[in-house]
């Protein structure tokens, strides 16, 4: 669902603003009820599918009734998840590229998945997972007495990558025990000494619970599923000013500018040098912070990307 809200749901006051009349459909399973919308088609100008892999049977009836249809999507759906044995899936890989050789344009969310599309359809462009800015103030203040707090947002099915980390924050402790790790997620993980405060996630107290954060971690495997991943946490970390440290594959190596609003970190020793150099820097951190905001002021926000799929919507609509 954070992808939907992020990748459509956001949009859609911007798009009526901007004289688009949309209407929005969630996936039936019942047979019938999917043969009743896919009737509906013809009435709009265009077909937006977000994610969803439909099989060809089923892509063939409704590309019969769409006029255009545009396909938007933010993960490596073509691959299977990370920790599969096989990450090649031939049922996926086939769905995709039946679908991708016959929607009118595709609007990937990073590099690697705009090549995936490529083979099969020139017609793609990178739109790259947004904020909404008005919802993202930059944190203020100096830190107070206390513990840093080391901070990871994210879903539970993200949550492994943080598991591969925590050996390391554990050894990291054992010689700095001047930090605390935060995690904000709908599960967690537990520590026999490391400090761990385990906070719900809640679209209320989101804003808050960034700036809570001293530094956003974004550890990754390196995979082609995960290559497929679109930075959201560290567009989010940056949303409120405060620096990145993270695994450079997919997008964090675009939207992380090593040194400059965070630190590239793959091996145990890149790792903790990275954290606690920022750890022991307090305007360093500030400085990266500002550095990352002003990166998504310009690329990963709203106020940019609305104007470009608005652009793309106009373009297929015309076609």
């Amino acid at each position: 669902m954070n992808s939907c809200r992020y990748r459509v749901l956001q949009y859609l006051p911007y798009f009526r603003k901007g004289g688009v009349e949309v209407s929005v459909h969630f996936y039936k399973r019942n047979g019938l009820d999917k043969l009743k919308f896919y009737n509906t088609l013809g009435q709009y100008d265009i077909f937006y599918i977000h994610r969803k892999l439909f099989s060809p049977i089923e892509f063939w009836y409704l590309r019969r009734k769409a006029k255009r249809i545009i396909y938007d999507f933010d993960d490596a759906l073509m691959y299977r998840s990370s920790g599969a044995r096989n990450p090649h899936s031939f049922s996926r890989r086939f769905r995709f590229a039946y679908m991708m050789k016959r929607v009118n344009f595709v609007m990937a969310g990073n590099q690697f998945l705009k090549s995936q599309v490529i083979p099969y359809n020139a017609n793609v462009e990178i739109i790259p997972t947004s904020i909404d800015l008005s919802h993202y103030s930059v944190k203020k203040g100096d830190h107070p007495e206390g513990l840093i707090t080391i901070g990871w947002l994210g879903s539970s099915s993200t949550l492994k990558y943080l598991r591969s980390l925590l050996p390391t924050l554990e050894k990291m402790f054992n010689g700095y025990p001047h930090f605390q790790l935060k995690i904000v997620c709908d599960q967690f993980l537990d520590s026999s000494y490391l400090p761990i405060i385990k906070k719900r996630w809640s679209s209320e107290e989101e804003e808050a619970d960034l700036k809570s954060f001293d530094i956003g971690i974004m550890p990754l495997s390196d995979d082609l599923w995960s290559r497929g991943k679109c930075g959201l946490k560290i567009v989010q970390y940056f949303g409120v000013g405060i620096p990145a440290v993270c695994t450079p594959v997919g997008m964090n190596r675009d939207i992380v500018e090593n040194g400059v609003n965070g630190f590239w970190a793959q091996r145990e020793e890149e790792w903790m040098s990275s954290l606690l150099k920022l750890m022991q820097d307090e305007e360093l951190r500030k400085k990266m912070g500002r550095i990352g905001r002003k990166r998504v002021e310009e690329a990963y926000c709203l106020e940019v990307n609305t104007r470009r799929i608005l652009d793309v919507l106009k373009k297929v609509s015309a076609s």
